[in-house]
């Protein structure tokens, strides 16, 4: 039990952190929605697209094969370091320099609007140019702290890094804005240069959050040795090229459904589509918060894990329990979703039909995270290049035909489908490649009992609040009652 309790203390801590700083980060979603028209905040939503699909480019798989490579090579762990931060840095680097050269050619490949607003356009890219290289080269110090046990630090700077971003998020919406209305302090000189609801700001906030949190992890930083060990950077290469693939291929899965919305509708509606799709993708970050928070404490514990008799047991375990918290949010979310829809503006509730499938969409990804233990721990991650190409030739192809006829719902139906059909093959060749002894019966039945609660409480009963929780309450009785069992053992224990 003492394994379960590692692995449990480890999630929460990773949890908590994760859960308040991205709500934290959420109070702002209905902030843009007010603040911004729909047009406005499809330009947001289609900028952080973008950076989403660079991100797994500039971090090479780096992160992975860190924690891979701390394990199998304990007697190189400086090495290890040394590697994987100095391979992130040159690309990153390369990158940067490229990104600044070729500004211009960039504002106009992403400009959905007016020529008059290149020179914004322009200014964007440089912000998220500048943004994408101190993110990447704060990758593997971040995955150091998480290696080192330390979640509470990583935390820490995570919390403060949301903080910091939010409160200059509220300072440029508001607090200058009333200055300069009230003639407070610096009102002249900031009324010079201040231009009212311009979305730059938001992408100027991100770039001085992650300065102050690139400066945080300067320890970490001073503890890299720029020494390159090439015998050992080119095992590591064999495993990270894969892991690089199969991320980008991720993200294309996640984000390119909104360069695809801007690529595929006409211009006079797509950035209005986009950001009703961007804020209603909103209202699904909670099963994404579980998702990344379970990924933040699994990832190294599995691997350190992996040496342990009894495995693969643990690892069925976690995915059973993992399963059934998942299935319990998306009968819940879907069954409040009358009452969340009001973070985000009423302009926006157009798009909610496109939640539930997104939800799910995010259940099958959570699950295919899981599952993805046995080519990451069996050295086998070009089964993860795979897997996810299939993904992401399927997003790419549907959404081609789906978006014009059906629009971004065609980008949540398509979303959906592609998780869950790599979370299916991610099943099947697990159990050939490394087979664990998952539950398959009882996790698949949650799944579709969830399904179908899900559809009764949205479609058939319309959203209404009051039998959307009866039948959520309904749901955990019937959890309850299966798994009595295993509560009160592991309640004893």
């Amino acid at each position: 039990m003492s394994v379960y309790k590692k692995f449990a203390g480890q999630t929460l801590i990773y949890g908590l952190s994760t859960i308040f700083s991205r709500l934290f980060n959420f109070i702002l979603t209905p902030i843009y929605t007010r603040v911004y028209p729909t047009s406005v905040y499809g330009i947001f939503t289609k900028m952080f697209s973008y950076a989403s699909t660079i991100n797994p480019i500039l971090a090479f798989g780096m992160e992975t094969t860190f924690f891979r490579y701390l394990n199998k090579h304990e007697d190189k762990k400086q090495e290890v370091y040394n590697n994987s931060f100095l391979v992130i840095a040159f690309i990153s680097m390369l990158f940067l320099i490229t990104g600044l050269v070729f500004s211009d050619y960039l504002a106009r490949f992403t400009l959905n609007g007016s020529i008059s607003e290149l020179a914004n356009q322009k200014l964007y890219v440089q912000y998220f140019v500048w943004i994408l290289f101190v993110d990447a080269i704060s990758v593997i110090p971040f995955a150091k702290l998480r290696a080192d046990g330390k979640p509470f630090r990583y935390s820490l700077i995570k919390f403060l890094n949301i903080g910091i971003f939010v409160g200059f998020n509220l300072l440029f919406i508001f607090v200058i804005p009333w200055l300069i209305k009230n003639d407070g302090f610096l009102s002249h000189w900031l009324a010079s240069w201040y231009k009212s609801k311009w979305v730059g700001y938001v992408f100027v906030s991100n770039l001085i959050a992650s300065i102050i949190t690139f400066v945080m992890l300067f320890p970490q930083f001073l503890e890299i040795q720029f020494k390159f060990n090439k015998a050992l950077f080119n095992k590591m290469f064999g495993y990270s090229w894969p892991v690089l693939v199969a991320n980008l291929s991720f993200i294309i899965n996640e984000t390119l459904d909104k360069i695809l919305l801007s690529k595929y509708l006409p211009t006079n509606i797509a950035d209005h589509d986009i950001g009703i799709y961007g804020a209603v993708s909103k209202l699904a970050i909670f099963i994404s918060i579980f998702n990344t928070a379970f990924r933040l404490g699994a990832e190294p514990f599995f691997f350190s894990h992996a040496k342990n008799a009894n495995a693969k047991q643990t690892y069925a375990t976690i995915l059973y329990y993992f399963v059934l918290a998942l299935s319990v949010l998306f009968v819940g979310l879907t069954a409040n979703i009358e009452l969340i829809k009001h973070f985000i503006s009423p302009p926006y509730w157009v798009g909610l039909g496109a939640v539930p499938y997104l939800l799910f969409g995010y259940v099958c990804l959570g699950i295919y995270m899981n599952l993805s233990v046995w080519y990451r721990l069996s050295d086998q991650t070009r089964f993860g290049l795979y897997i996810s190409s299939v993904g992401a030739i399927f997003t790419i192809i549907m959404n081609i035909i789906l978006i014009p006829k059906y629009s971004y719902i065609g980008s949540a139906w398509v979303s959906m489908f592609a998780y869950l059909i790599i979370m299916v093959i991610s099943y099947v060749l697990g159990q050939k490649h490394y087979p664990i002894p998952y539950n398959l019966k009882r996790m698949v039945a949650y799944l579709l009992v969830s399904v179908f609660l899900v559809y009764l409480s949205f479609w058939i009963f319309e959203r209404n609040i009051y039998i959307g929780n009866g039948i959520l309450v309904l749901f955990l009785m019937g959890i309850f009652y299966f798994e009595k069992n295993n509560i009160v053992k592991m309640l004893k224990k």
